[in-house]
This record gives C-alpha cells, sequence and structure tokens, in this order.
C-alpha cells in the first residue's frame, strides 16, 4: 500500500513540474553556459597538460590510496569518518557502506588535489573552478542517493515504506511553493510571526519614508547614555537577526546597558522603490535616518552600526560626509562588512562577468527587481552540505517534518532588492572595488576611504564565508583614523549575533594593526566567549554623558517592529503594500566647501584605537514640506533649506503601477514644531580598552 501511496506522489510531483514548471529564458541570457564553466575547465585542461608531473603525481596519490584501502580492508582496519554526513553507524559497521564511504572520500580528495596542480590558472579562474568542483564532489556524495544512504532504507523498512511516502508529499510541497521550481522547506515556519514571538523588543516607528522605517526601542534603564546608537542592517535580509529572541536579542543587550538604539528597517523592493540607487539609499536612508535621530534626542552625533551590505553603505556615506565636513556620525563599528573587494570569498564566483550578465537578465526579466528567492538560492548554494543536502535527505529521502528553528525563518524570509542598487554593488564594488581605490562616487563627488577620521571598530568571523576575515582586514587599512579590529569565532551570522550569556566561542583583539591579517592574527589575545562586552569597553567613552531615559515619542507611526518587516515576498507579489503614511520629505544639507588635503597619514601599523575627543558641533538638514526624489546617480543632493521641523507623518495613497516614487502627493500637512536642543553631550574621558576577564594566553595561528 505504501508503495502504491509513493507512485501516486511520483505521478502528481511529475505533474507539478510539467504544469507549473518555468522556463529558464531570460535567466540563462540565451546561453547554453550562462557561467562560462566550459572556459574554465578549458583553461584548467590546457594548465595540466603543460605541467603532466603534476596530473601524474595526482594519479599516483590516487592509485597508492586504492591499494591502501584494499589492503586495509583485507587486515579488518577500520576507520571511523570525520564527515558529519556519515554519522550513522552503519557506514563503520557494515562493510558494504564503509568501501562505499572510503572510496568517495579517496575520490573527493583526489578531484580537489587536481585543481591545485593548475598552477598557472588566475585566480579567479581557479576560484571558479573549485567551487564548481566541489558541488559536484557534495553532489555526488552517497548520502544524497536513496538506494547508497543506509539511513533512508532503514526508515523504509522500520515505516513500511511510509517514510518514503512522505518524502514524496513534502517534495511535493515545497515544488508548490516554489510555483513548479523545488523550494526547500528548512524550518517549520508556522510558529512564528514577526512582531509575536520574533522582533519583540519595545520600541515604536519613529520616522517613515518610502525606503526605510527608522525603529527606536524603550530604554530598559532609568539613566541613558546622551549619544545615540544608529544601526544599519543588510537590506538583502531583515533587521530582526539582531532581535530573533529575548536570550540572543543584541537590541535588548543594547538597551540593557544604557544605550539609546536606532535600528533602521529597509523596505522590501515594489513598483514603488524599484527604481531606487544608491544615492537614494545614502539620502533617503542613512541621511534621513542620521536626520531623524539627532533631532529625536537632541544629540549633535550619533555612533552608527554598519552590518554587511548596510556597512558598505555607511562606508560611502562616510566617506562623502568626511570630504564635506559633515561631523554628525561620532563613530562606526561594521559588522562582518567588506569594503575591499579584492578577495571576497566564493561570492566573487558569482559576481564575474558571466554572472553579472546573468543577473541582469533576471531583473530585467523581473521588471528591474532583485528577486529576493534568487538571492536565497545563491546563499545556500554556497554552503551545499549544511543547506541543501541535509534537508533533501532528512526531508525526501527519511520523510521527516522540518523543524521550527527561529534563524532558519529569519534566513528564508528574504527581501527584493532594486536592480540599479543591486547592480551598483556587483559592478562598481565587487567588479571594479572602486570604494576600496578611491573612485566610487557619491551624489556626483568621488570619495575616499581615507577621508573616514572617526575612530572605527571592524568586527570580522573567523569562518565567514561571505564576507571572509582577511578580506574584511584589507579595507580596515584604508579608514583614516583610529582603528580597532576585533575577530570573532564562529561565521557570518553566529560570529556577530553571540549573546555573552550563551558562552560561546570566543574572540580576538590587537591594538595593532600590521600589513597582513596572519601578522595581526600572531599578535592577537584570545578571550573566551562574546566578542560585545569588548565592544562595550570602546563604545561607552563614545557615547556621551549619563542623562534622565525618557520613553519613546508616539508619532502615531505605529509600534515596533514596523510594517516594512512584515511584508514577505508572497504578498509583494500578490500587489500587497506596506503603511504608506510617510514623514516629510527629507532633503539632504548643502555640501561644506571641499577642505584642502590633509596632511600624509601615519603608517596604519602605528595607528591604536583610542577614545573618541568630544564631537564638534554640526549642522543639521532641514526636512522640507515636499522633495523630489533624486533619480540620478551622480545627482547632488537637494540644497534647498527650510524650516525644521520633527517629521510629522502625512497619510499618501499607495502611488500607481510602475509610477515613480518621488511622484507621489504631499498630503500638505505642516511640520511639527522643531524640538528644542538638548545640551551637548560631553564624551567620557580615558582610553578605551579591550576587556582582560577571561583572556586566554594563546596565540593562535593562522
Amino acid at each position: 500500500m505504501a508503495l502504491a501511496e509513493a507512485a501516486v506522489e511520483s505521478q502528481a510531483i511529475l505533474t507539478e513540474v510539467m504544469t507549473q514548471g518555468r522556463p529558464m529564458s531570460g535567466a540563462m541570457n540565451g546561453q547554453a553556459d550562462p557561467h562560462g564553466l566550459m572556459d574554465t575547465y578549458g583553461k584548467l585542461g590546457r594548465s595540466l597538460a603543460t605541467n603532466p608531473s603534476a596530473m601524474l603525481n595526482a594519479n599516483l596519490d590516487l592509485w597508492m590510496g586504492w591499494v591502501n584501502l584494499w589492503k586495509e580492508f583485507a587486515t579488518g582496519e577500520i576507520s571511523a569518518p570525520q564527515d558529519k554526513r556519515f554519522s550513522d553507524p552503519e557506514w563503520s559497521a557494515n562493510p558494504a557502506f564503509e568501501f562505499m564511504r572510503r572510496a568517495y572520500e579517496l575520490n573527493a580528495d583526489w578531484m580537489m588535489s587536481i585543481m591545485n596542480s593548475a598552477d598557472d590558472l588566475s585566480v579567479a579562474d581557479k576560484r571558479k573552478a573549485q567551487f564548481y568542483t566541489r558541488q559536484t564532489v557534495d553532489a555526488l556524495s552517497p548520502t544524497n542517493f536513496f538506494a547508497t544512504n543506509p539511513a533512508a532504507l532503514k526508515a523504509m523498512l522500520e515505516t513500511g515504506g511510509q517514510s518514503l511516502v512522505e518524502g514524496l508529499r513534502n517534495a511535493r510541497k515545497d515544488l508548490q511553493r516554489g510555483g513548479g521550481k523545488l523550494s526547500i522547506s528548512q524550518s517549520d515556519e508556522t510558529p512564528f510571526e514577526v512582531g509575536k514571538n520574533l522582533a519583540t523588543s519595545p520600541g515604536k516607528v519613529v520616522y517613515r519614508n518610502p525606503l526605510i522605517e527608522l525603529l527606536q526601542f524603550e530604554p530598559s534603564t532609568k539613566s541613558v547614555h546622551a549619544r545615540p546608537l544608529l544601526i544599519f542592517p543588510p537590506w538583502i535580509n531583515k533587521y530582526y537577526i539582531l532581535d530573533l529572541r529575548e536570550e540572543n536579542s543584541m537590541i535588548r543587550w543594547l538597551t540593557e546597558q544604557g544605550i539609546t538604539v536606532f535600528v533602521v528597517s529597509w523596505r522590501s523592493a515594489d513598483e514603488e522603490t524599484k527604481d531606487y540607487t544608491w544615492d537614494d539609499y545614502v539620502k533617503n536612508g542613512v541621511l534621513a535616518a542620521l536626520h531623524e535621530a539627532t533631532t529625536q534626542t537632541g544629540s549633535d552625533s550619533v555612533n552608527a552600526v554598519g552590518y554587511c551590505i548596510g556597512g558598505t553603505l555607511l562606508t560611502s556615506a562616510l566617506a562623502y560626509m568626511g570630504k564635506t565636513g559633515d561631523k554628525r556620525i561620532n563613530s562606526a563599528t561594521y559588522f562582518a562588512s567588506q569594503s575591499d573587494f579584492t578577495d571576497a570569498g566564493d561570492l566573487m564566483v558569482f559576481t564575474d562577468e558571466n554572472a553579472r550578465a546573468q543577473i541582469d537578465a533576471i531583473i530585467e526579466d523581473n521588471d528591474g527587481i532583485m528577486p529576493g528567492s534568487v538571492m536565497a538560492e545563491t546563499f545556500n548554494w554556497l554552503r551545499p552540505v549544511d543547506l541543501v543536502w541535509r534537508y533533501v535527505v532528512d526531508n525526501y529521502m527519511l520523510g521527516k517534518k522540518p523543524r521550527p528553528f527561529d534563524l532558519l525563518y529569519w534566513n528564508s524570509d528574504q527581501t527584493n532588492i532594486p536592480g540599479h542598487i543591486h547592480q551598483t554593488y556587483l559592478n562598481a564594488l565587487y567588479g571594479r572595488n572602486e570604494l576600496a581605490e578611491g573612485k566610487f562616487k557619491v551624489f556626483g563627488e568621488t570619495v575616499n576611504m581615507g577621508d573616514i577620521k572617526i575612530p572605527v571598530t571592524i568586527q570580522a568571523s573567523r569562518e565567514d564565508h561571505i564576507c571572509p576575515w582577511h578580506s574584511i582586514y584589507r579595507a580596515a587599512r584604508k579608514f583614516g583614523g583610529d582603528v580597532n579590529f576585533v575577530l570573532a569565532g564562529s561565521g557570518h551570522i553566529a560570529g556577530v549575533v553571540n549573546h555573552p550569556r550563551a558562552e560561546k566561542y570566543q574572540h580576538w583583539t590587537n591594538p595593532d594593526l600590521p600589513a597582513t591579517p596572519e601578522a595581526w592574527l600572531t599578535g592577537a589575545e584570545e578571550t573566551k566567549g562574546s566578542w560585545w562586552p569588548s565592544w562595550l569597553e570602546w563604545l561607552e567613552p563614545k557615547s556621551g554623558e549619563m542623562v534622565p531615559a525618557n520613553p519613546v515619542p508616539d508619532r502615531k507611526l505605529g509600534a515596533a517592529p514596523g510594517t516594512y518587516v512584515k511584508m514577505r515576498l508572497s504578498a509583494i507579489s500578490a500587489g500587497a503594500k506596506p503603511d504608506t503614511t510617510y514623514c516629510d520629505p527629507f532633503e539632504a544639507p548643502k555640501p561644506a566647501p571641499a577642505k584642502k588635503p590633509a596632511a600624509a597619514r601615519k603608517p596604519a601599523a602605528s595607528r591604536k584605537s583610542t577614545a573618541a575627543s568630544k564631537p564638534a558641533a554640526a549642522s543639521r538638514p532641514k526636512t522640507a514640506a515636499a522633495s523630489k526624489k533624486t533619480t540620478s546617480k551622480t545627482a547632488a543632493p537637494a540644497r534647498k533649506k527650510t524650516a525644521a521641523s520633527n517629521s510629522k507623518p502625512k497619510s499618501t495613497k499607495p502611488a500607481a503601477k510602475k509610477a515613480s516614487p518621488a511622484k507621489k502627493a504631499s498630503s500638505g500637512a505642516k511640520a511639527a514644531p522643531a524640538k528644542k536642543k538638548a545640551p551637548a553631550s560631553k564624551s567620557k574621558a580615558g582610553k578605551s580598552g579591550q576587556g582582560k576577564s577571561g583572556r586566554s594566553t594563546s596565540n593562535p595561528s593562522a
């Protein structure tokens, strides 16, 4: 009966694929080989042909490996598997499965060793060849095939075939979820709801424009530091990775330390925002949020945080502010954020010329939007063993239901991206590395990271596969001020979001900034546990004096987490819109006259992290009753000045299809009276330091 049910489910799956499957057409850009693999492997073959001794040595190693394998089997020697994919006892206890595992490991090592033999292959070609060879090796693992997976066979026998039926049903549901394309479920999403059991830190939306909602969170102490913290998360994902649950929320932890926290919540791209450019994100994202945070608190400046691509945006904005004399950001902290893309890891496989042409076609097919579903698939294939094949085995071969997991729920809650800004990121930054080389333009002005003179903390994670820490370190030496570099254990997410109460991982600190990341790590000290307390020691002296805490003002825009973060891709596809009660349009301030070239910087290796000096007062930008959105990438910010306001919200109707957000009608509501400016805060005296408690004396090697 179970086999009959399996046959029915199999037929239903075929029907789903045939009737709902979507052609690749534009996504393949009309090419039989859109990734350029034939060219890459052709170069690999030519390289190996010119170095026959290397190929001979690799084949000799393979032959000796097989000889030793047969010898060990003849003598009954058993080796325990190191790969977690082979954790089932049968892979060691059953001779047939053990031989299968050992043969796979031997052949896999041989295939990867061939890549290392191609000495004259360019770095980019070798990276691509290694990446796609590893993809092939991982796909061919015997665990990925029903007939050669002992756990799947055992489950079928123990359940009378029901596990097979359930696995086919899971596959069918994922096909339906992906509209004919397999969309693998990594987590049971039904228990989670943003604002109910995720993103629950109390606060309010204090500002909204068509691009961002600015959230301010309620203080949890009687007094707070006068200078607030303004966080710019990546727009590729949603901000609540910093506020998943109470026990691991960075936002809650910061408010417990007396920090006033503002967070930008980016809007997922739709018909209204699909034409936004990098300049629009600087103006309506960074500068608008900065203006509101200083206006709300009365502080002359803020401390800023940029996470991943949010940090790249912040760097470009700070370089522009440094060039124009805008001092409203007192210090900056970067979480896993790249500004130098010379060696940006495996993601560069997806950002070469062939890949960018394919992405251009995808954006064109989707009316100027980079779909979040495509981005999710890309990131999953960066770690296929953990994020793809694991769920193929569990969901489809073993017939298991995905378990609820808040982190994986967040990971699947993707956002759409405006095509223009995504192409700028890939072409100007990944492709030409303009930001690190001083060639990137903001509002038509060429900017340089050396103009960022404020103190910065740069955090990287040692096992980060998205933003490799060596790449992040390269950019650290390009800033013009004091740099505090911190290396955390784990990866892109867990390395950043590591609550001190969890007592997990470790971090390394070194006050110097030598020429190479290896030299930095050799001289670094290891501290057990989270890096947050060390960061707080650096941040507190830059956060101003303690002042009485006040509740977050009600701007009639709703409670945190707001409406932008709740928009799912499925709802956007169906035409749903978030709340469109916008505040008065923001006008960027008139740039200050360009400064004369500064004196030569001291060598980066001699720079050490120090406490920030008292910030100089800076004029605040004014809001306007109405303004038009800048559509040109090189357009200078608006220069019209009007009376300052507290950005009283105005209700507007959703824009018509394909209408530019710049043409949205203003309600003409009068701006609220400006808040009375609070006294300027003073920075605490004393050096910023790193925590000493719990440090290990070990000096890990690179």
